[in-house]
């Protein structure tokens, strides 16, 4: 995968799928795919995560900053994760 948070939040939503960590990132990930849009995302959502899954949030804002949020290694990422979401 592109960078290790990536995986980070494959092994989060594979572990819990339907978890407010999971669903939340999922959440972001979603939103970093929709560049026309401004990449909406209720950033007071950031609160109901832990310190650590924060960190993993802002790790896919400075992914998407670095135009990582794209190209064959980040879909096939968000397939295996829309993937694992929906086997929930």
């Amino acid at each position: 995968m592109q960078d290790d948070v990536l995986q980070r939040v494959l092994e989060i939503v594979e572990t819990d799928p339907h978890s407010g960590p999971s669903l939340n990132l999922y959440a972001l990930l979603s939103t970093l795919k929709m560049e026309n849009s401004g990449y909406l995302y209720m950033l007071r959502k950031l609160r109901d995560l832990s310190p650590e899954h924060r960190r993993i949030a802002y790790g896919l804002m400075e992914l998407m900053a670095r135009n990582g949020n794209q190209g064959a290694e980040w879909e096939a990422a968000m397939r295996t994760i829309d993937a694992a979401i929906k086997r929930g």
